[in-house]
C-alpha cells in the first residue's frame, strides 16, 4: 500500500476540520476536549480531514488508542461514505477485511483513482479499491525478496483473481475487463519508483506470452504501460543485457515501438 493509503487519508468538511485541528493544537490535558469521552471525540474526529489524523494521535495516548479501535472505522465510513454502510459482503476470493481496510479501500477508489461511477455507488467503489489494494500489495511482496517472489501468485493469476472476483460480484465479462485494466493501470503508476519496482517491470515485460481465454489475459494497454515506465522512468537502471531482452519483447509485441523507447 503507497503512503496516503496506508497513512489515512481524507474526510470531512475542510473549514470545520482546519478549526478543530486548531482547537485541538491549543488545548492541553487539562482542557474541556482533553476530557471528552471517547464517542464525542470520534464524532469530532472522523470530521477532521485524515491527513491530519496522525498529528491527533500524537496529542494523546488515549487518543491514539481511538484510532485503533474498530468503532472509530465504522463511524468514519458512516459520516465519508454513507451508503457503504448498508452494504453487505460479496462473494470471491478477494477478502473484505474489517473497518479500517473498508474505508482504505473506499478512500482508494474515490480519491486517488478517477473512476467514472455514480455518486451512490459505495459498493462499487469499495469493490474496487479492495481489489486495488490486493494487486499493489500483492505486487509489492512479489518483487520485495526473491524467497517472496517464489511464493506469491504469479502476475497472471492476480489478475485472474481480479476477473473472478468482477464476475462473482455481477460484473459482465466486457465490465471486469474494463475494471481490471483500469485497476492494473492505476496500480504501475503508484509504484515507488526503486529498484524493487524496476525488477517487478521488468519481470512483467519479459514474462511468457501464455494463451489465456478472454478477459483472463491483460489487456495491449497494461502491456504497452509497463514498456513505457520501464524505457521512460526506468531507463537508468538497465545494463545492455537487459535493455536488448526487454527491447526485443517490445518489438515482438508491438510493431512499431516508439522512437522513445531507443538509444540506450
Amino acid at each position: 500500500m503507497n503512503r496516503i493509503a496506508a497513512g489515512l487519508m481524507m474526510t470531512g468538511d475542510d473549514d470545520l476540520g482546519s478549526r478543530k485541528v486548531s482547537l485541538i493544537g491549543s488545548e492541553t490535558d487539562s482542557s474541556s476536549i482533553g476530557e471528552l469521552p471517547d464517542h464525542i471525540l470520534i464524532d469530532i474526529f472522523t470530521r477532521i480531514p485524515a491527513t491530519d489524523w496522525s498529528k491527533i494521535s500524537c496529542v494523546k495516548k488515549q487518543w491514539a488508542n481511538l484510532f485503533k479501535e474498530e468503532c472509530f472505522w465504522q463511524a468514519a465510513i458512516f459520516r465519508n461514505f454513507p451508503m457503504a454502510r448498508n452494504t453487505k459482503g460479496w462473494p470471491g476470493p478477494i477478502p473484505r477485511g474489517i473497518s479500517r481496510r473498508r474505508y482504505t479501500a473506499l478512500y482508494v477508489c474515490k480519491h486517488m483513482m478517477l473512476f467514472s461511477l455514480n455518486d451512490d455507488d459505495d459498493e462499487d467503489e469499495e469493490l474496487i479499491g479492495h481489489t486495488y489494494l490486493f494487486l499493489k500489495e500483492q505486487l509489492e511482496v512479489s518483487s520485495s525478496s526473491s524467497l517472496s517472489s517464489i511464493m506469491s501468485p504469479s502476475p497472471g493469476i492476480l489478475h485472474g483473481t481480479m476477473i473472478d472476483q468482477f464476475i462473482a460480484c455481477g460484473k459482465s465479462r466486457d465490465k471486469a475487463n474494463d475494471l481490471a485494466s483500469q485497476i492494473w493501470l492505476h496500480v504501475i503508476e503508484n509504484l515507488e519508483e526503486n529498484e524493487q519496482t524496476f525488477l517487478l517491470l521488468k519481470g512483467l515485460a519479459l514474462e511468457a506470452n501464455v494463451f489465456l481465454p478472454y478477459p483472463y489475459s491483460r489487456s495491449i494497454k497494461v502491456q504497452r504501460r509497463v514498456f513505457e515506465k520501464l524505457f521512460t522512468d526506468f531507463r537508468d537502471c538497465f545494463n545492455d543485457e537487459d535493455y536488448y531482452d526487454v527491447l526485443a519483447c517490445a518489438k515482438h509485441k508491438f510493431q512499431p515501438i516508439p522512437s522513445s523507447w531507443l538509444g540506450y
